[in-house]
């Protein structure tokens, strides 16, 4: 009879400043009676959890829990799987020359979201030259509670981390690497890396079961985290367009369906898994297209500033009270905008105006210092600066982190940064002076 080895990932953050991090605690072997056992509670349609099968080894499975950790179930003497530093290089030309790229103005992290992991999951874009794209994954778990970090425990466990994982019940969203580099979500298409294809490949992993879309019931007027992370794809450059057709609605669907190379790589948008050459899986499902990305507005694109305007149709159970606070306003503005007599006179299908935001300015971390740099500092100005040199492109020295500390690592991500500009080579010893840290440009923390 087969044994297993036990282990619980507990993903936690030893400091608000770093990212999240993996423990694992090995508990010792069970036997297949035990294995069993586990399967068919977690089969029970109220247990709080859910088995999600290891790809890459035979009989192991991890359990995602609701409370956030992750059990871990390997066959003993089962070939032991390793999950590998990924290849920072890009794709050359054949002679050895880098293809020309160019940055889009989109950002490397969306603001004010949880980080997985080192952030390193993988290298620049293979073909920069194509356009850019998005990928819908779903988990097949389920969504709400703490399955965010349990489920994100179990894409770091078997190396197949996208940039992007979203829990669309919560409106939760962490990252695992920057947008403007590769995942690793998707299977290679022969020698071709999928994961590396066009502008940006952002790939997003939604919590939920293809058989059940998560759009279904689903309104972004009330997930603020959703909507930043559409404007995000549209700030570079996805187009709102679905070029290899709506997702398929099932297996046998996708089965049949083309995953046509042509249209993969030269077109941009929105596709799903199943539309991925080379790729197997049918996820997302019948996601609704008209919701995914929707009609950008002027909340969600940046558009107007000051008095712009945008609207909102009323939906059973509205109240205003609610719509304000989904929009971030005050009951007395939507009542003055749209000239309100009584604020409790609501009728399903009323359209509101909507007050717009006006974009906030970045606002940058000071220069601290000539003599802030040095072993043995401890802020969070570091790791400020540590999550600035990932986004640029610039986070290859670090095996965990970045974080609070000054280190070694730090330094040489520095001195790569220097190295790279014309106007910092004569500084490029990995301290930043002002020069350096003018050009990096450190959001304030």
């Amino acid at each position: 009879m087969t044994e297993f080895h036990v282990a619980i990932d507990h993903p936690e953050s030893p400091d608000p400043d770093s990212p999240v991090a993996i423990t694992t605690t090995y508990l010792g072997t069970v036997d297949q009676a035990h294995v069993d056992e586990v399967r068919a509670i977690a089969a029970l349609d109220a247990a709080p959890r859910e088995v999600l099968e290891h790809p890459h080894i035979d009989g192991a499975f991890c359990v995602a829990r609701d409370d956030g950790d992750l059990d871990v179930y390997v066959p003993v003497g089962a070939t032991e799987y390793r999950v590998y530093e990924p290849d920072p290089a890009p794709k050359t030309t054949t002679d050895g020359k880098e293809l020309p790229r160019t940055a889009t103005a989109g950002p490397a992290y969306l603001a004010d979201v949880t980080r997985f992991g080192d952030q390193v999951i993988g290298g620049a874009m293979d073909y920069p030259g194509n356009p850019s794209r998005s990928v819908w994954h779903t988990t097949e778990s389920p969504a709400g509670a703490s399955y965010l970090t349990s489920v994100a425990a179990y894409l770091i466990r078997v190396g197949a981390e996208p940039q992007v994982i979203y829990d669309p019940v919560a409106d939760k969203i962490a990252q695992f690497g920057p947008l403007t580099q590769s995942g690793r979500a998707l299977k290679n298409d022969g020698s071709r890396r999928t994961n590396r294809e066009g502008r940006v490949c952002i790939q997003v992993e939604v919590l939920g079961k293809a058989a059940s879309p998560w759009t279904k019931d689903f309104d972004p007027a009330s997930k603020p985290n959703y909507r930043k992370l559409i404007a995000a794809m549209r700030a570079h450059g996805i187009p709102d367009v679905w070029p290899a057709g709506k997702p398929p609605a099932t297996a046998a669907a996708a089965a049949k369906g083309a995953r046509n190379r042509a249209t993969w790589q030269g077109k941009g948008g929105h596709y799903a898994h199943a539309q991925i050459p080379g790729n197997d899986h049918w996820d997302p499902g019948a996601i609704d297209t008209t919701i995914v990305p929707g009609k950008p507005t002027a909340t969600d694109t940046g558009g107007t500033t000051g008095s712009g305007t945008d609207t909102y149709t009323v939906k059973q159970g509205d109240t205003l009270s609610s719509i304000a606070k989904a929009h971030g306003t005050t009951v007395a503005k939507l009542v003055s905008l749209n000239g309100l007599k009584d604020p409790d006179d609501l009728s399903i299908g009323q359209k509101l105006k909507l007050p717009t935001a006006k974009p906030a300015a970045p606002i940058y971390e000071p220069f601290p210092g000539d003599e802030f740099f040095h072993g043995g500092r401890h802020s969070p100005i570091i790791t400020a600066l540590g999550r600035r040199l990932v986004a640029l492109g610039f986070g290859q020295h670090y095996k965990n982190g970045p974080g609070p500390n000054w280190t070694n690592a730090d330094k040489a991500n520095v001195r790569a940064f220097q190295l790279s500009r014309a106007d910092l080579k004569g500084d490029a010893d990995g301290i930043p002076g002002p020069k350096t840290w003018a050009a990096l440009k450190v959001p304030k923390v």
